[in-house]
């Protein structure tokens, strides 16, 4: 999968995508074989369709072993909700809203997704609970589909500013994001501008040496907006395509650090206007409805673009990732489920809602 995708600037109300659907209609659709398309001018569209598919079997894969946790916690209540109570009644409507409450899903996200669901049992005339775990995912990817939660960025070099608290696991996310930009074959910077943490910038140090790729760091106590300064210039002379900065995470220092994380920004912006920029905020599933209020911080301070949602796999509350997309409106962009540098995957609305109610 792609992670780049260019911003078309000459076009107006631009269709929202919806390449869930399509993804999922092909994964359904039985695939010729390689020698079937040999011959053909369509062949390299159909491997690629496959591999596609692979992809997402492999995602979904994952996603359903990382979300054993959550899913025992929600849809295995919701199920066993099902098998008690048969009839679609006020008393059932009350234990689901309750169920998704206790996973972290939020109260205002319960009963909005609640009330979806049980308009379209309505709609649909059903009246037997049994049927409605397909709703329910369904009403689930529509709750967490953005018309477009790809990376947007423009021209290289494409910068990415990560924030998040100190422990949300910041450090490790940008290790994964450049170990993924690095396999799709782009060069890769990184830097330091956590320059009051202390070792901070040896753990990222640390990182860099081992996905193999370049760091720009001052002394431990610099001026982050000197170090921010230092890396955009080094991007442009060594061609780099793309640079992802780490940022300061003392969140009980709100006021000054978001003062420090906007002066950062405001020197991307002047140095680089041309550039598109994204601000990827990472957060900790394992912190449940705290996610939600660390993001409204950071949203205010920054204008988040999207969310590292890391952690998924250790947590039965990764019903926050409801609350996050339907509270906050930020889509999901990557979701962590292990511990390996490949194992932060791009966030997919359908797998997800699939995974976390398969049986």
């Amino acid at each position: 999968m792609a992670l780049f995708k260019r911003k078309n600037k000459n076009r107006e109300n631009p269709e929202p995508k919806n390449n869930n659907n399509e993804e999922l209609r092909s994964s359904e659709t039985e695939l010729p074989s390689r020698e079937e398309v040999q011959d053909t001018d369509s062949g390299s569209l159909v491997l690629a369709r496959e591999n596609g598919q692979k992809e997402k079997t492999g995602l979904f894969e994952k996603l359903k072993k990382g979300l054993s946790k959550t899913r025992n916690n929600l849809s295995g209540k919701i199920n066993e909700l099902v098998r008690i109570s048969k009839k679609l009644d006020e008393d059932f409507w009350e234990e689901l809203e309750e169920i998704l409450i206790q996973a972290d899903v939020g109260v205002n996200t319960s009963l909005d997704l609640v009330e979806r669901i049980r308009q379209t049992a309505r709609k649909e005339k059903i009246s037997d609970s049994s049927a409605l775990m397909g709703i329910m995912a369904e009403e689930v990817r529509k709750m967490l589909t953005y018309p477009d939660s790809d990376l947007e960025l423009g021209d290289t070099p494409a910068v990415i500013m990560v924030v998040g608290v100190n422990g949300a696991g910041k450090t490790t996310s940008i290790a994964k994001l450049a170990y993924r930009f690095k396999n799709e074959e782009k060069r890769v910077l990184l830097a330091a501008a956590d320059t009051f943490r202390a070792a901070a910038i040896d753990q990222l140090q640390i990182w860099a040496d081992r996905v193999g790729v370049e760091l720009i760091k001052h002394q431990e106590g610099a001026d982050p907006g000197a170090v921010v300064f230092d890396a955009l210039n080094a991007a442009r002379a060594r061609k780099a395509d793309v640079l992802i900065i780490d940022t300061a995470g003392r969140l009980q220092n709100k006021t000054n650090l978001m003062k420090e994380i906007s002066k950062i920004k405001k020197i991307v912006e002047r140095e680089m206007p041309q550039v598109a920029q994204e601000v990827l905020l990472v957060l900790d599933a394992t912190t449940g409805q705290n996610a939600v209020s660390q993001a409204r911080v950071f949203q205010e301070a920054t204008g988040v673009s999207g969310i590292i949602l890391s952690k998924l796999d250790g947590t039965a509350k990764g019903g926050i990732i409801l609350a996050i997309a339907s509270e906050l409106k930020i889509p999901v962009k990557y979701v962590g489920i292990g511990e390996g540098l490949d194992d932060m995957k791009a966030f997919d609305p359908e797998v997800f809602a699939r995974a976390l109610f398969a049986e």
